[in-house]
């Protein structure tokens, strides 16, 4: 298909902005969800139908020949296909219309058997599968940003935090393998949906292939192989769990990135000054404030989130299906399907420039360990006298404790040192053991290390 004109439309999403479109859409994706490649995936939905229908006796060979010459030449009259299209409600009546008129004689074998769902579902499972195939290769190229930093930090000791209270010590490392493990299942997830989604859609007007007597599931079966789809068990006109599955998968994918760029957000701040996104001049400029750095990729990751967890939720009223084809809930899909591809490889785009340059400063890390005095280290020194003088005892002993050290400003180990009951069990040098964070990282080095093999 050669393309026509173009549509005189004027954008009014970011997403299609010229200002602020790249940021939020990786541009590879907005190709395959296209207008165009959306038109030429239906138009070779079609000649793929006639084709095998050709080879199966049901049109004849002529007029598949006829059918796939007309569409190498065809050059669609956009305006009027947008005119058609707002009429109808659908862009495949005018689509065959013209594709048709340009095949001539053959033209009356175009569209045989098939209804309008049948090219549009599978014109549109044809791009969901160019996209799985980039989200896939650009959530790997995240997973090796997070192999290494989990490597490099392995060993690398800083505060572990709860309810934004720092914890017990961990690694950077460790967090970075828990961001990974995430990012590990989805790949599983992306690769265990295709079987249920990549399924061809061709059952005719109600589902039941009426029109193609005892060779419709023949046709079926064989525009199937030739797609290289799947072969669905019955039709799924009004059974929409498979694109919604992929949406679904695609809000969780977001939702971890969108984790990660939480806690680099956050690490970013200037009180904390943990880690930093990648530099380059001007990114994340204050138009005003010259020494700021903003965390720009981590907010367009959170925000991306939220607008493909609201797709996620429009496809579970696009599954609210009237009878066997529906009136209203499809054209939730055509908004929901195509954004929240655009939106992920987006937010994947963004994790991987982020992640790949991040930013780490291990001293600072350090720092921050050392802020609580030893406080950090209260559940090893508990843990410690437990077994000793029971849990509950030590507990309520360290607590008081470490409501001295706060009071008072001391180091916790100090406050340790002059308690009698803690005396009695430990000595000088276990205390000053216990309250040093390099020895309380429990497994954490070992479960990088399972994270990291684990491939």
């Amino acid at each position: 298909m050669a393309h026509g004109q173009h549509f005189d439309m004027t954008p009014l999403s970011p997403l299609d902005s010229p200002l602020f479109g790249n940021a939020f859409v990786e541009p590879r994706m907005r190709e395959i969800f296209s207008f165009h490649n959306y038109l030429q995936s239906c138009i070779n939905t079609e000649v793929t139908l006639a084709k095998v229908q050709a080879s199966l006796e049901v049109i004849p060979s002529s007029a598949a020949k006829g059918i796939a010459d007309a569409a190498e030449k065809y050059i669609p009259d956009l305006e009027e296909l947008q005119k058609s299209t707002t009429l109808v409600g659908y862009p495949i009546l005018p689509l065959v219309e013209q594709l048709a008129k340009q095949a001539g004689d053959s033209g009356h074998y175009l569209h045989w058997g098939a209804t309008t769902q049948d090219v549009m579902d599978t014109a549109t499972v044809l791009q969901m599968r160019s996209g799985i195939e980039l989200i896939e290769s650009q959530v790997r190229k995240t997973i090796t940003a997070l192999l290494s930093l989990a490597k490099r930090y392995r060993d690398t000791p800083m505060a572990g935090r709860t309810h934004l209270q720092q914890a017990i010590p961990i690694t950077f490392g460790y967090k970075a393998a828990v961001w990974l493990s995430g990012l590990d299942r989805h790949l599983e997830r992306l690769s265990q949906l295709k079987a249920r989604v990549l399924v061809v859609q061709f059952s005719g007007a109600a589902g039941t292939l009426a029109s193609l007597g005892t060779k419709g599931l023949t046709v079926q079966h064989a525009l199937a192989e030739a797609l290289d789809l799947e072969v669905p068990t019955i039709t799924w006109h009004s059974s929409r769990d498979g694109f919604t599955e992929t949406v679904q998968t695609l809000a969780l994918i977001c939702a971890s990135l969108a984790k990660i760029a939480v806690d680099v957000s956050v690490m970013m701040t200037t009180e904390i000054a943990e880690v930093a996104e990648p530099f380059a001049q001007h990114r994340g400029s204050s138009s005003t404030m010259p020494q700021k750095h903003n965390p720009i990729s981590c907010e367009l990751i959170s925000a991306n989130s939220k607008m493909v967890r609201e797709h996620a939720g429009l496809m579970l009223d696009a599954m609210a299906v009237d009878f066997e084809r529906a009136t209203g809930p499809w054209h939730l899909e055509w908004r929901a399907i195509p954004e929240s591809f655009a939106l992920t490889s987006g937010s994947l785009s963004q994790a991987n420039f982020m992640l790949t340059g991040l930013q780490v400063y291990p001293d600072k890390m350090r720092r921050n360990l050392d802020l609580s005095r030893g406080l950090i280290c209260a559940e090893a020194v508990m843990m410690t006298l437990a077994p000793i003088i029971g849990r509950q005892t030590a507990h309520n002993l360290v607590y008081n404790a470490c409501r001295q050290a706060v009071d008072t400003g001391s180091p916790f180990a100090d406050i340790l040192l002059e308690m009698p009951q803690i005396r009695k069990t430990l000595t000088e040098k276990e205390i000053k053991t216990l309250t040093t964070p390099e020895n309380y990282l429990g497994s954490a080095p070992e479960m990088v290390d399972k994270v990291v093999n684990n491939r």
